[in-house]
Order: structure tokens, then C-alpha cells, then sequence
């Protein structure tokens, strides 16, 4: 009896031993069928929210394509006109015709010259900014609408409107304002672009390829792109770059947010095949405003300027550090033009640091704000000079038509390498300023300093931006009244760590930055 006692308690335990190592393995069952239900139901949840994302998108596109109008330009190209901006990038805004050219308005023209005037048709989007009873302010870009001879525009419903009038146009902004007339019109809100962030969901509205009334969606790729090459040399870049697809015809139209406001306009695309490759580019809402309130008021927009040539900084930290400055954003002066309002407050080798108070990062920065600037406003002017900060008040001037013609020829912007040694070694000859050498370089203002004869083609000098006519009169730190002095000045100084020099001639005073660059 004992050993039948044992051996039943034996499988009694083995019994329990097998129950419990079953209930065991349910629990573990259980417990993952559990932890895979609630999985689901949160990606449930999360279904839940991207279908209410969908929502936020239909709902954008009902508050705002109500307000989005395809506009059809006629124009005649004049032979050998020219273009402000680049034709081979915007050209891609413009469907094809049947010939498979793009349909292009003149100002999109290659500016070759070639023939005679020739009638053009293109087809570009637009965005009713304004209502005021039957009278609607449509936004578009100066290259869909600036210089039409006939407009079409075509609303969201599919009413056509032939009395339309362009009210302004700036090529340098690449914007313009259309005049409707016409009832039951709803404009679009502004939104402002400066709340944007690299990440942000937006949305591009317009006429892509003359599809009227199509919607398409992406995010913020990078904010404040500059030097784009879009609008030419005197054009002000300040883009917006989005991933949502954009393709021609949507160039005018607007870029919008999930609220429904009108965040930035589409303006150009980067494209090797001409159409869209993940690169859009808008210009930013509170630019735009700017210029659209000033369009739709004046016709034409007035912008400030100071006459002076700049570089970024944080491209030229050598030449700062030849300064004693230590930062690397900022705005250097490089030269300083005659007759302008910077002529006896910014002086060649200032460091501008703020505007107004607020931090100065770049030119493009700099540049945009200024022109921004009613003419014959006060700015106030943060700049680094000889060791110190300083508050400098400038009066801006209205900027002249020819502004960047000012500057042609005469940028100190500098070329290439220098090699060791003084006045010949650099390609440049000198000689002491007299009343007749001044009288013949346009320099009855300056009474000292060495002034450049001659300057040897392709030399050091030549690479460095020396020309004939310049006046140096300050090498480094030295001021030099005579040829003698600059040119001892010049045989002490070190290529290695860059030589400095202070030149004027009848364009205005600038500096030069000598160094040898290692191959």
C-alpha cells in the first residue's frame, strides 16, 4: 500500500504539474492575444486620425478653391526683348501646345533677339486676395500676368471673365495684381509664412497642365532658400521649398496651409525634365502681402535703398577675421558707392550686425528688408568697425531703376590667388596722387595716397580686384599718403594671413583682400 500511495501521489502531482503548465501556456496566450487586440484597436485609433487628417484636406479644399482662378494670357513678343527671369526654370510652368511648345508668355522670352513680334498664348493660376462688391484683386505671378495684352479668367465654377485688367506688375518680386469685375466672388485668407516650419503640411492650388481646379499636398521642405538663380540679379529671392507636387500651370496659384490661409504663391520649379521632381518653390505670404497691398494701391512698387555692395559673413571668415571680428553671421561692407545715402555713414569693411534692433544673418536678409523700407525712412544700423560696435542712423533712398547697372563693373568682388611680394610682383604699378592725376581719375575729393597706373593682365593685382584709377590710401591698418608708403606697406605684409587694402577711385570707396589660396 505504500508504494501505491507514492505512486499515486506521483501522478497526482505530474497531473497537477501538466495543468498547471497548461493554464500556463493559455495565460501566455491570452496575455498576447490581448496585447495584440489592443494593437489593434490603437492602430483603429490611428486609422481614425489619418481619416481625419483626409478630412482637414477636403475641408482646405472647399475653404479655399473657391477662390482659385486659371488665367489665360495673349501676348506679343517684341524681338530682342529681354528677360529678368530665368526663361529655362519658368518656362516649365506652361503646358505644351499641339506644336509641343511650351505656351509661354513674352517675358519668358530666351531674349536672343531673333525676328520679328510674335503673338504668344500661356496659362498660369491666380488667387482672389480681395472683394470689394463686384470688384476681386486676383494675386498672381508678373510672369503669368505682367505685360498682357488679353486676359481670360476662368473661376472655380466655371464662369469666364474677359474684362480683366492688370492693376500692377513687379518683375523683381515676380509678382502681379489682376482687376476683376463680377459678382458672387469669395476671396482667400492670408496666412502668415514666418509661423511655418521645416515639416509643416501645406497645400499647392492651380492649373496644373490646364487642369482647372486641382489640389495637391506635401510638406515644407526648407524655409528661406536664396540665391535660387529664379529672378535674376536684381530679383529678391526668399522661397519657400515644398515637396507637394507642382507642375506648370500652377505657377500663380496659391500654397496654403491646414488652416486654409494662403501661406506663400507657387512660383517655379527645379526640373531637369520640366516637370515636377520634388523641388517646388513659393514666394512666403508676408512678402507677398507686401507687395500685393502696394501693387493694388500704386501699381508699382518703390523700394529703399542704401548703395552699398555686401557679402555674407559666413562666406568671407577670413576677411571678418582680418577685422577683429569673431561672429560668423552678419553683412559685410565692401564698398560704399558715390552720392548714395551710405556715403559718410557706412564706411568699406563695416560688419552690419542688426537692422532696427534685430539680428542681421545674411545679404539676401539684409537686402529684402531694405528694400522693403519706405524711402526717406530712418534705419538704424548695428555695425562692427575697428574693434567696436557702433549705431549708425541711414536715411534710405528710393532705390534707382538702374540700381544693379550702379553696381555692374564696379563690385570689388574678388577673383583668385595672389603670390608672394610687393608692387611688381603683384602686376600693379603706382604712383603719388597729384592735382593732375586726380583731376584725371575723377578724385578732386581725396588729396593722398598711392593710385594704381597700370595693373598687369591676368596678375595677382588683376585677380584681386585692383583696376587702374584706384586710389589705395590705407594698407591694412596703415594709412599711406604716397606710393612709397604703400608700397613698403606692401612689401611687410603676409600673404599667408591676407593683406588688406583700402582703395577709392571715382565709383566710390571699397576694400580689397590680398591672399595666397593653397592649390
Amino acid at each position: 500500500m505504500t508504494r501505491f500511495r507514492r505512486s499515486l501521489s506521483v501522478l497526482v502531482l505530474s497531473a497537477a504539474s501538466v495543468t498547471a503548465g497548461w493554464a500556463g501556456y493559455h495565460g501566455v496566450l491570452n496575455a498576447q492575444f490581448a496585447h495584440a487586440k489592443e494593437q489593434v484597436e490603437a492602430t483603429r485609433e490611428q486609422l481614425n486620425k489619418a481619416e481625419d487628417l483626409a478630412t482637414v484636406f477636403r475641408s482646405v479644399g472647399r475653404v479655399v478653391e473657391p477662390s482659385v482662378v486659371n488665367i489665360n494670357v495673349r501676348k506679343t513678343i517684341k524681338g530682342g526683348h529681354k528677360l529678368p527671369i530665368d526663361p529655362d526654370l519658368l518656362r516649365r510652368f506652361f503646358p505644351r501646345g499641339e506644336d509641343g511648345q511650351p505656351q509661354i508668355p513674352d517675358d519668358l522670352d530666351d531674349g536672343s533677339g531673333g525676328g520679328g513680334d510674335m503673338e504668344q498664348v500661356g496659362t498660369g493660376s491666380g488667387v482672389i486676395m480681395d472683394v470689394d462688391g463686384s470688384t476681386a484683386y486676383v494675386l498672381t505671378n508678373n510672369h503669368v500676368a505682367g505685360g498682357a495684352e488679353e486676359l481670360l479668367i476662368t473661376l472655380s465654377d466655371g464662369r469666364e471673365i474677359t474684362k480683366a485688367k492688370v492693376v500692377g506688375a513687379d518683375p523683381k518680386s515676380d509678382l502681379a495684381v489682376v482687376k476683376i469685375e463680377s459678382d458672387r466672388l469669395i476671396p482667400a485668407k492670408w496666412g502668415n509664412s514666418d509661423d511655418l516650419q521645416k515639416g509643416d503640411w501645406i497645400m499647392a492650388f492651380g492649373s496644373p497642365f490646364g487642369y482647372v481646379g486641382s489640389m495637391t499636398h506635401g510638406i515644407v521642405s526648407a524655409l528661406n532658400r536664396t540665391n535660387v538663380g529664379i529672378m535674376g540679379q536684381q530679383g529678391y529671392e526668399n522661397f519657400i521649398q515644398v515637396d507637394a507636387p507642382i507642375n506648370p500651370g500652377n505657377s500663380g496659384g496659391p500654397l496654403v496651409n491646414l488652416k486654409g490661409e494662403v501661406v506663400g504663391i507657387n512660383t517655379a520649379i527645379a526640373s531637369r525634365s520640366g516637370g515636377f521632381q520634388g523641388i517646388g518653390f513659393a514666394i512666403p505670404s508676408n512678402q507677398a502681402k507686401q507687395i500685393y497691398a502696394v501693387l493694388k494701391e500704386k501699381g508699382k512698387v518703390t523700394r529703399g535703398w542704401l548703395g552699398v555692395s555686401i557679402a555674407d559673413i559666413a562666406k568671407n571668415l577670413e576677411e571678418a577675421k582680418s577685422f577683429g571680428y569673431a561672429g560668423t553671421s552678419g553683412v559685410l561692407v565692401e564698398q560704399v558707392l558715390p552720392k548714395t545715402p551710405a556715403i559718410g555713414k557706412l564706411q568699406p569693411g563695416d560688419i552690419v550686425t542688426q537692422l532696427n534692433g534685430k539680428p542681421v544673418e545674411n545679404v539676401q536678409q539684409l537686402r529684402n528688408t531694405i528694400a522693403l523700407t519706405t524711402p526717406n525712412s530712418d534705419v538704424v544700423m548695428k555695425v562692427f568697425r575697428d574693434g567696436k560696435d557702433l549705431d549708425v542712423t541711414v536715411k534710405v533712398a528710393e532705390q534707382p531703376e538702374d540700381a544693379m547697372a550702379s553696381l555692374m563693373g564696379k563690385s570689388p568682388r574678388r577673383g583668385g590667388e595672389t603670390t608672394e611680394g610687393a608692387t611688381e610682383a603683384l602686376g600693379m604699378k603706382l604712383s603719388t596722387l597729384t592735382e593732375d592725376l586726380a583731376d584725371k581719375s575723377g578724385l578732386t575729393d581725396v588729396k593722398d595716397g598711392a593710385l594704381v597706373t597700370a595693373v598687369t593682365p591676368r596678375s595677382p593685382a588683376a585677380r584681386g580686384g585692383l583696376r587702374p584709377g584706384d586710389l589705395i590710401t590705407k594698407v591694412d591698418k596703415q594709412p599711406v599718403t604716397n606710393a612709397r608708403e604703400a608700397g613698403e606697406a606692401l612689401g611687410k605684409g603676409d600673404l599667408a594671413k591676407g593683406i588688406r587694402l583700402y582703395v577709392t577711385s571715382r565709383d566710390g570707396s571699397r576694400f580689397l583682400f590680398l591672399r595666397n589660396i593653397a592649390k
